[in-house]
């Protein structure tokens, strides 16, 4: 019932943390996808490395990992998850949430948000009792929270009444009623997706390459917003240390020439976004052997071109993509060099970016582009790589049901 929903499972302190294990678990064999989060109060009760291990992805648990918010960020997480679940829910995270307090990544998280929230209570009776918690349970659900228990039972205190944290299946069935009242919009259902991203290595000896500064977020992020539009995804990715989107296919390349070939395998498409940095020559021979200085000369290199990638597919006379999309990074004439590209390459829609050293974008969590076609173009504000994903995505399928 749950296959391929994206739920972020986050992980407060207490002693029911332990249940989040089996909640992983049963969320697993509905088929769910689960990113989780942990406090830091939660790693005195279950490890990091379990929690891991069970959801068959990594834990996130410091809001200033600067790796982190490269790659993905709480914005990134709090928009990439269709449910947020809250197991177990103590009280200090419930009066963080209520509070709109953000001073670590799980309440960052949930403040910043828009996605549906499910909390699964688990404290003290005499906590959960107390006026200030019925305070916050009272604003939460005004906030449109929604609440699976606590239940009544005996405490591991040794008190006994409500407080316990409900059993995971009964916070699986919670997950069940939330995600199908929510009534996901799927616009691109029905549509296949190619996209490309990352940049490609091209060898010049066993040990060293040409490469380029892509991180491959742009294009992770396309596809993710993609896959969330309810779209079928071909993910082709250059190396990258980005996280491959969920729900795609994904198809891990090394060289331009390898990125040429597995595009026009997975063809046709709906829709082709070449958003890959991808190397435009490459040595025409590769040494077999690390290449050594001879007596104070350096070794000749000689280049040829890569084939064209975006050309190849924007000028197919058969089997064509309905909508073909070029990326354009420049260090100068950022409009000129783009409008060029778009008429040279034959696509019908370019992005340019200006990646000169004065903007400082090339590899961080931000972009700025212009979006150039046949009818003009329009410039977008600085924004996250996310949020022109988002965007991105809004007129992509404006553009389809149009026809």
């Amino acid at each position: 019932m749950l296959a391929n929903r994206r739920i972020l499972l986050i992980i407060s302190g207490g002693i029911a943390a332990f249940k989040s294990l089996d909640l992983i678990r049963r969320l697993k064999e509905q088929g769910a996808l689960v990113t989780p989060v942990m406090t830091a109060a939660a790693e005195n009760f279950i490890t990091p490395l379990s929690v891991s291990a069970l959801a068959g992805q990594k834990v996130f648990k410091d809001l200033f990992d600067l790796t982190q918010e490269c790659e993905m960020g709480h914005i990134e997480l709090s928009r990439s998850a269709e449910l947020i679940v809250v197991a177990p829910a103590s009280a200090d995270i419930m009066a963080k949430m209520a509070a709109g307090l953000a001073n670590d990544l799980s309440s960052t998280i949930l403040l910043a948000t828009d996605k549906p929230v499910l909390i699964a209570p688990a404290m003290n009776v005499r906590m959960w009792m107390h006026p200030a918690t019925m305070r916050n349970v009272e604003t939460l659900k005004k906030d449109g929270v929604t609440f699976v228990g606590p239940a009544e039972g005996d405490m591991a205190c040794g008190e006994y009444g409500f407080g316990r944290m409900a059993e995971p299946i009964d916070v699986v069935r919670a997950v069940q009623q939330n995600l199908l009242a929510a009534k996901p919009n799927k616009p691109l259902a029905g549509k296949r997706f190619l996209v490309t991203s990352g940049p490609t290595h091209e060898p010049i000896d066993p040990i060293r390459y040409i490469a380029n500064r892509s991180s491959g977020a742009q294009g992770t992020a396309i596809a993710n917003a993609l896959v969330s539009a309810g779209g079928e995804v071909v993910f082709i990715t250059g190396p990258s240390e980005v996280n491959s989107p969920e729900g795609a296919k994904v198809v891990k390349i090394l060289t331009a020439d390898e990125m040429f070939n597995a595009v026009h395998e997975e063809l046709p498409c709906d829709v082709a976004i070449f958003a890959a940095a991808v190397a435009d020559w490459r040595t025409t021979s590769q040494s077999n052997f690390k290449l050594k200085k001879e007596n104070g000369r350096l070794p000749v290199l000689e280049f040829t071109e890569n084939r064209d990638i975006l050309a190849s597919v924007s000028k197919m006379d058969v089997g064509r993509p309905k909508l073909v999309v070029g990326f354009a990074a420049e260090t100068n004439d950022l409009m000129a060099n783009a409008e060029t590209k778009l008429l040279k390459k034959g696509c019908d829609w370019i992005f340019a970016n200006d990646v000169s050293s004065e903007i400082g974008i090339m590899g961080g969590s931000e972009n700025l582009v212009v979006l150039l076609t046949s009818n003009g173009f329009e410039k977008w504000e600085r924004m996250s790589k996310t949020d022109v994903a988002l965007k991105f995505v809004k007129k992509i399928t404006e553009t389809l049901v149009r026809g």
